[in-house]
């Protein structure tokens, strides 16, 4: 950031008295409400550090790292004593107090916008870092981030800086964040779209090398039939052949090459027979492979188009939440997890999917589905809190994202767990519920 347009927001700051709310929304940004409704948002990523407001946010997560916990102690509802630039540089320090039980406490809080190194810091009244988002070696820095040490200040900057007037510091702000979105939703989506479809033309592939099942019983009657004219001809076909000539029932002579030589007749006969069995077993089981490809190509589908559809990089980075990295932990193809603000939201991606999420789903979870309609199965894991509207609209959209590409006007069914009666299979009964309607237009 410049540091004229900081000079400029560090005065437009002075008019809050009150920080009323702070925590982290993703890694790297800060969401800080003032005087109770003036929500601004503090992005501290190193060499693309910026201040901006928007409408709304999503909360990827709820963070609770040691620097977010004294983040919560120390400033929610803290009074704001004084904001001002660290030796005229792009460091915006609040001096805040806070009432304690024995006495008013002050500490610091420190957004520094310094290219590599920019970080918040949180101080006490002695200059003394209690906590940082980035702690920094003096490996690192001639100047140490360190739990417990005194802050030294950054040496002001040997040159002056252009002044770039605001005419409107708030809306500045706002068009901060519109920018910013603009270009990191144009680079997500075609991120992310380029690796889903690249997975859609894995499984169309796969899709289309599927076996014939006439294909498939032909092999089951042909292989069958060899094996039978084996033990048929026994007394002609020599040990170790590679290729062997049978006397058909209708007096014909039928030659077949192996794969391999066998040392006796009766092994040839039960290599067909064998091949003959799993011919069976495939035809048997390609209508399971068929509709678990289609299921999988149809998801995939919507998915492209949920994110295509996304007006905000946040809802892109629901969608792709971090891998777990732990090897021990099993994923269930047929269910997709999202979380939004911390909670866990399940879909289903076919009806195996819905009958999991079901079977697994505990009574005071919440299970959302489009009213009288074919839909995919959703549900958001509680806890046994109470869950947010936000987070069940969130839900509810995702449901519709994931069931239709069509855009209109949808009304999602939502009730806890408990008052779902399965049926048959994903097929379900239910008499308390809430509606909500999702505006896809």
């Amino acid at each position: 950031m410049k540091l004229s347009h900081l000079k400029q927001i560090k005065d437009y700051l002075k008019n809050f008295k009150k920080i009323s709310a702070i925590y982290r929304v993703s890694d790297t940004i800060v969401k800080v409400a003032f005087d109770k409704n003036e929500e601004i948002y503090f992005n501290m990523q190193r060499s693309n550090s910026s201040i901006f407001r928007c409408e709304t946010y999503a909360r990827s997560k709820v963070y609770n790292a040691p620097f977010d916990v004294v983040l919560a102690k120390r400033f929610i509802r803290a009074n704001i004593q004084g904001v001002e630039l660290v030796n005229n540089d792009k460091i915006i320090r609040f001096k805040t107090t806070i009432a304690s039980a024995y006495k008013e406490e002050i500490a610091y809080l420190q957004f520094e916008f310094t290219g590599k190194y920019t970080n918040v810091i949180i101080l006490d009244e002695d200059m003394i870092v209690i906590e940082a988002l980035r702690h920094i070696d003096l490996y690192s820095s001639f100047r140490e981030v360190r739990v417990g040490q005194k802050l030294l200040d950054v040496p002001q900057a040997p040159f002056e800086a252009k002044e770039y007037p605001l005419e409107d510091v708030e809306k500045f702000l706002y068009d901060v964040y519109e920018k910013e979105q603009s270009q990191k939703l144009s680079s997500l989506k075609k991120q992310k779209v380029s690796l889903l479809e690249k997975k859609l033309k894995k499984l169309n592939k796969l899709y289309k090398n599927l076996e014939d099942e006439n294909a498939l019983k032909d092999e089951v009657e042909q292989f069958n039939h060899y094996g039978n004219l084996v033990l048929s001809n026994l007394h002609n076909i020599k040990p170790y052949s590679t290729s062997v000539e049978l006397l058909d029932y209708d007096g014909s002579t039928v030659k077949v090459d192996l794969d391999k030589s066998f040392s006796s007749p009766s092994m040839i006969s039960n290599y067909f027979f064998t091949k003959s069995k799993k011919a069976k077993q495939k035809a048997s089981n390609l209508h399971i492979q068929k509709a678990s490809l289609e299921s999988k190509i149809k998801h995939t589908e919507l998915f492209i188009n949920t994110v295509q559809d996304a007006k905000e990089s946040s809802k892109i980075e629901l969608l792709f939440p971090k891998q777990l990295k732990s090897k021990k932990v099993k994923v269930d193809d047929s269910v997709e997890t999202f979380y939004v603000e911390g909670y866990k939201i399940q879909l289903g991606k076919n009806e195996r999917g819905n009958i999991t999420l079901l079977g697994n789903a505990r009574a005071r979870d919440i299970w959302l589905h489009l009213k009288d309609a074919p839909s995919t199965h959703v549900i958001i894991t509680t806890d046994k809190q109470n869950v947010p509207m936000n987070i069940i609209e969130s839900a509810a959209r995702l449901c519709v994202d994931f069931t239709t590409t069509s855009k209109d006007r949808y009304l999602v069914d939502y009730t806890p767990r408990r008052e779902v009666t399965i049926q048959n299979g994903a097929n379900v009964l239910y008499n308390k519920y809430k509606t909500i309607e999702v505006d896809t237009r």
